[in-house]
């Protein structure tokens, strides 16, 4: 029997349609994230991130300095962060995350404070950034004394140094990469080994700077070599922001993300 091919796959078509239309439409949540324009690390987000999210994220404007105190002061713009926040609003986000670590503690607490402002003025129902969400963190598990690895120079690291003590944080020990650029070429080897060298006994903690820097993979295993917490840039972003949108980080094995799920607490 002959069979016509644009019947038959026309007749596939139909079973598909069918069988799609037959499903309900899952519903999304969305978080809004502004990151900086050199970001490169957008599928590290979306892992901490549940099925029922979607990330919508945007970047700043460029700016043609090197990883420096002149690059997080530009990056932490109100007139450039408004904008960015606005941007984000049409999808309707249930929270609005600022993701990156140096400009939002470039100008200590008090700048924090006025970039989280700015964010809430622009429209954002909640706001989240990176500094603001480690300390919020290091509360949540009880965390005053960590010790510190950077992918910055010192001018850079010392003023996470200092923002850190606006909060009562004792840093025990820290280490800077000393990079200027491409931070997020920074390999696992190279993050662990600096973990490894920073760590102090007195820390009860290691804090991972940078939202460029590559962690998701190395955070549970790190816990268990050194036996303590080791928190990043970008888990505390997405824990914090997630929350705020009523929803829990996806993550295996981490301390900040298992010891605050709602069933511990």
């Amino acid at each position: 029997m002959r069979i016509d091919r644009n019947e038959t796959d026309t007749s596939a078509e139909a079973q598909v349609v069918e069988l799609a239309a037959s499903r309900t439409t899952p519903w999304q949540a969305g978080v809004g994230v502004i990151a900086p324009y050199d970001f490169a690390l957008d599928r590290e987000l979306w892992r901490w991130t549940p099925d029922d999210v979607s990330l919508h994220i945007t970047r700043l404007p460029y700016v043609h300095v090197p990883v420096t105190v002149d690059q997080a002061a530009a990056l932490n713009r109100a007139e450039q962060v408004d904008p960015a926040v606005r941007a984000l609003l049409a999808p309707e986000p249930r929270a609005i995350g600022y993701a990156c670590a140096s400009g939002s503690f470039v100008h200590g607490a008090e700048g924090e404070n006025a970039l989280h402002h700015t964010m809430i003025e622009a429209g954002a129902p909640h706001a989240v950034t990176t500094s603001g969400a480690l300390v919020r963190a290091l509360d949540a598990m009880d965390l005053g004394r960590i010790a510190v690895v950077t992918p910055y120079v010192d001018s850079v690291t010392d003023r996470l140094l200092a923002y850190l003590g606006e909060h009562d944080v004792e840093v025990t020990s820290s280490i800077g990469l000393g990079l200027l650029s491409h931070i997020w070429q920074v390999t696992y080897s190279e993050v662990s080994h600096a973990v490894h060298a920073v760590d102090h006994p007195d820390a009860e903690a290691v804090y991972i700077s940078c939202t460029n820097v590559l962690t998701y993979d190395i955070i549970a295993p790190l816990e268990r070599e050194l036996g303590k917490p080791v928190l990043a840039a970008n888990q505390v972003t997405m824990w914090a922001l997630l929350a705020d949108a009523d929803r829990q980080a996806v993550a295996h094995e981490q301390s900040l993300v298992d010891a605050t799920a709602p069933s511990r607490v």
